[in-house]
């Protein structure tokens, strides 16, 4: 198949063009590198199914529909403001890459009934309120601008399946991690943490701690976004997927510093958007992908781990 990639510059992006890759269709990447690094997909350039790196910007129209001339099959559209913090501080810039920018690459999906795969986040979610765990039925809270603009681009996605019959799928990742995340202010907590205590510095959690999380290996992730393109049963749906297991921060700051000592509580710069349990119930990816994670937490960690002491050049 065609594929496009938006954001596959990005974290999750790269493993998603690298599982495309493996599966010999030809991929093009668009990505305009403000959260992305042309760095993370430089090792597929010689690939005789890589297409092209478009450095661009999906709110430039008349680049997608010069783009999209290639006839895809399935736009992956990951590209996006992803940053809870930044969003609020500047919410203007989240909307238009998060709502704007989707709408843009929506039209041009529609022009050539290219299948949408719609990147969300389990950051809509409202906290879990038990050990089932968030399903697809929970209620939605916009918390944050990050949140409400994806909130406002599902949508938008999903009214261009009733509309138009558009296939389109909207997944949403729980938290997830794992090599080539940023280990910086704009990276995952995991990966923040795991520099840190290489480094010999203490770990810093926001407030209590006592915030849950369901952590997913960014490979389990991949795996998961590409099926949903490639399975015409989720067309129209909404699928979650995480490991199905949360962790306190605390608990996570412990596993990955195997010190109390070396782990401080400081102010939370967002506690109005916080969100203190997260817990992903993930049977519809199960029942309608036949997905489900193949990484524990600890194996996770532990495969990050190796990866940030030996890439530190790259952080």
């Amino acid at each position: 198949m065609n594929i496009l990639v938006t954001g596959g510059a990005g974290f999750i992006g790269r493993w998603v063009v690298k599982r495309l890759l493996e599966d010999k269709h030809y991929v093009w990447v668009l990505d305009d590198l403000s959260n992305g690094r042309e760095v993370n997909i430089e090792a597929f350039y010689g690939h005789p199914c890589f297409k092209e790196f478009i450095k661009g910007d999906i709110k430039d129209k008349a680049l997608l529909e010069k783009i999209f001339q290639n006839n895809f099959d399935i736009c992956y559209h990951l590209g996006a403001s992803i940053n809870v913090q930044d969003s609020i501080d500047d919410p203007r810039t989240t909307f238009e890459n998060d709502t704007v920018g989707t709408f843009n690459v929506l039209e041009e999906c529609k022009k050539y009934n290219t299948k949408m795969v719609f990147m969300s986040t389990c950051m809509v979610y409202d906290r879990a309120k038990d050990e089932k765990g968030i399903t697809e039925f929970h209620p939605t809270k916009p918390a944050s601008p990050y949140a409400g603009s994806k909130i406002a681009g599902e949508n938008m996605v999903l009214s261009y399946w009733y509309a138009y019959g558009l296939p389109v799928v909207v997944v949403r990742p729980f938290n997830t991690y794992g090599p080539f995340q940023k280990t910086g202010g704009e990276g995952g907590v995991i990966a923040i943490f795991i520099k840190r205590a290489l480094e010999g510095e203490d770990l810093l959690i926001y407030g209590s701690g006592e915030q849950t999380r369901d952590f997913l290996y960014v490979e389990d992730c991949a795996d998961f976004v590409v099926e949903a393109g490639y399975n015409s049963k989720v067309n129209g749906e909404i699928i979650n997927a995480g490991l199905g297991r949360d962790i306190s921060i605390n608990d996570l700051a412990l596993l990955i510093a195997k010190d109390q000592s070396k782990i401080k509580h400081v102010p939370h710069i967002h506690p109005q958007s916080e969100i203190m349990k997260l817990l992903c119930n993930y049977n519809k990816a199960q029942e309608l992908l036949g997905w489900s994670p193949k990484y524990s937490l600890e194996e996770g960690i532990e495969k990050t781990k190796e990866w940030i002491a030996s890439n530190s050049h790259l952080l």
